[in-house]
């Protein structure tokens, strides 16, 4: 049995210091105003070139990233690992226009292929395509738009550095999983990862694509990638994700007079979640899956589909995934259960992961009950420790 409530193991390896911390982070960021307030500050502090860094290190910084470096991520990386609990570098940058900015990312992603292979406890790797290519260049091939001369040798140098960062993983025996994007670039995304996925998928999953299950087209989308990949002789491999962009994804459908991509309501997109994982371990000999929620019932139901189905707690083609200080009771219970278990781990400079870290405060504002859960908990816990 998984115990989400039992918080002496989700937070085993918190001091009393730490814990108060994020009861304070999370307070802050329950607030609406104050999450809005602040992000529109801090974006015109950057762009001003004012310094943030030292209010942003040792508070939100700390809590959700691993450091500014892939050697500053080693504590966190031991610490994690030390309950059970792997790690994913996730080199945080994303929405660079330079080729210089894309060539550097790359390096880092096959610097965090080589950490992997040194380090037990670092499954895979992970990249945006938007660290890698401008985003108006995808758009612009989504959209069918002609390419001047230039624009196709830029196209071409993309399609490069997907494939190095694959094939250096492949050769390096790290799978790598490839992160989602909004609608309008997404679909020349799921063009090259297919490919990849075709090429380099033949002896074991190395290539992962990420679907946002809040897309109604996602689920045909997975039924019809595992048909082509039996086919194919290859392993299909997904990371599952309910969505990151959906007031941007509405709005932009919105403007464009089409109808929106995302399920109408939040229990549509969970149905839609479940039954692809469903579909996924029902398939877990040939399929490889990475169930990355922060929903306590759809892990409960994998779990119970993994039971029912006698499949081992550690099977190599399943793994549940959480983001670096948010949901540690899930990530922590289902890790001493003995489940494959990661944690998203961000890094990079300050200034570079700010988007992120708005994204992060953004979410935990929008997803209903979401800091409400982490302050009750944790409070649970500081609560336990004081009478213990």
């Amino acid at each position: 049995m998984i115990d989400f409530d039992n918080t002496e193991i989700a937070f085993r390896d918190k001091k009393n210091y730490d814990l108060k911390k994020a009861r304070w982070l999370f307070s802050l960021v329950g607030s609406d105003v104050l999450v809005k307030t602040g992000s529109v500050l801090l974006q015109g502090a950057l762009r001003m070139r004012l310094p943030v860094s030292w209010a942003l290190k040792p508070t939100v910084f700390s809590h959700f990233c691993g450091g500014e470096t892939i050697d500053e991520c080693d504590p966190t990386i031991r610490q994690l690992g030390s309950s059970n609990v792997q790690t994913i570098l996730d080199y945080s940058a994303e929405g660079k226009e330079s080729e210089e900015d894309f060539e550097y990312t790359r390096q880092q992603i096959q610097a965090t292929i080589d950490k992997a292979v040194d380090n037990k406890h670092i499954p895979y790797a992970v990249f945006k395509p938007s660290g890698l290519a401008r985003v108006a260049l995808l758009e612009k091939v989504q959209a069918g738009h002609s390419l001047t001369d230039n624009e196709q040798q830029e196209m071409d140098r993309v399609k490069t550095r997907f494939d190095h960062i694959i094939s250096y993983g492949a050769k390096r025996g790290v799978p790598v999983m490839v992160d989602s994007e909004e609608t309008w670039i997404q679909e020349v995304v799921d063009g090259m990862v297919d490919d990849l996925m075709l090429r380099y998928n033949k002896e074991k999953p190395i290539v992962f694509n990420t679907l946002q299950m809040y897309r109604h087209d996602r689920l045909s989308y997975l039924k019809e990638t595992i048909d082509r990949c039996r086919r194919e002789g290859v392993y299909p491999a997904f990371k599952l994700v309910r969505g990151a962009y959906m007031e941007k994804d509405r709005e932009r459908a919105r403007k464009e007079s089409r109808p929106s991509p995302i399920y109408p309501d939040k229990e549509a997109t969970d149905k839609a979640f479940d039954e692809a994982t469903a579909i996924c371990l029902a398939n877990a000999d040939e399929v490889a899956v990475c169930i990355a929620t922060h929903n306590e019932i759809s892990c409960l139901k994998a779990v119970d589909a993994i039971t029912s189905s006698s499949l081992p707690a550690d099977h190599p083609h399943i793994s549940f995934a959480q983001l670096l200080g948010m949901s540690d009771h899930i990530s922590y219970n289902l890790a001493s259960a003995g489940y494959n278990v990661c944690k998203y781990v961000p890094y990079g400079p300050v200034k570079t992961v700010v988007p992120y870290l708005i994204r992060r405060a953004e979410e935990n504002t929008s997803v209903a009950g979401q800091t409400s859960r982490e302050l009750f908990l944790i409070r649970k816990e500081l609560r336990r420790r004081k009478g213990a």
